[in-house]
């Protein structure tokens, strides 16, 4: 079985852009791209898990959602980061789904497909949401408040388990509780998409994509 360090995407690898739809606006958050690549080094595999209510809302088109994931990509390729699995809700908050934080189903499905155990690994996230959907399922979890969520301002319920105001204070806390060793198995060399177990878009199956190769 892994360890993985579970990832919120907006306002914790990149930066807070409401219903991001333009690639070009995908702007890595500082010391996000060596975190990635250190924490990829001492075995953790690298998993996205990110509600994008915005295909929900009718605000953003799959397409785009796929264009925004590749140019995340791109740019943690620049620090020889490849995530090993990112796992999208499309759901709108009214729709009940089971897999929008912070209900645990997008974790859940993450560590059901990747093999992922909750003991010894983390939950990064800027919200209350991410906090709780990592502590639902086991999870360490880890408060980045380098670009806080404005519209959904942390209180703290439930309450991470540490606060970190950087990248490098992320790394030096996991490096500290995990005890980090590198472990072959979480060799990883392509990104699964996902966006929830059945979860379906209007005149769509399920969105799978299936990711770019970058030279």
């Amino acid at each position: 079985m892994r360890r993985a360090v579970f990832l919120d995407r907006d306002g914790t690898l990149i930066e807070e852009v409401a219903y991001l739809r333009d690639p070009a606006r995908v702007r890595l958050l500082p010391g996000t791209g060596e975190a990635l690549a250190h924490l990829r080094r001492k075995g953790f595999a690298l998993v996205l898990v990110s509600n994008q209510s915005g295909i929900g809302r009718g605000l953003v088109r799959p397409e785009e959602l796929t264009q925004v994931h590749r140019r995340l990509e791109e740019c943690l390729l620049a620090f020889g980061v490849r995530l090993d699995g990112a796992f999208y809700c499309p759901h709108a908050p009214w729709e009940g789904c089971e897999c929008r934080k912070p209900r645990p189903g997008l974790l859940l499905q993450a560590m059901h497909q990747m093999g992922v155990i909750a003991e010894g690994s983390f939950l990064v996230g800027n919200t209350d949401a991410d906090i709780a959907a990592g502590k639902a399922v086991g999870c360490t979890t880890v408060l980045l408040t380098l670009c806080p969520d404005l519209k959904h301002p942390v209180i703290g319920d439930p309450p991470a388990d540490y606060r970190a105001g950087s990248w490098e204070e992320v790394v030096a806390y996991i490096s500290q509780v995990g005890r980090l060793r590198h472990r072959g198995d979480n060799k990883v060399e392509t990104t699964t998409v996902w966006q929830g177990d059945g979860c379906r878009l209007p005149n769509a199956g399920p969105f799978i994509h299936k990711p770019s190769t970058f030279e």
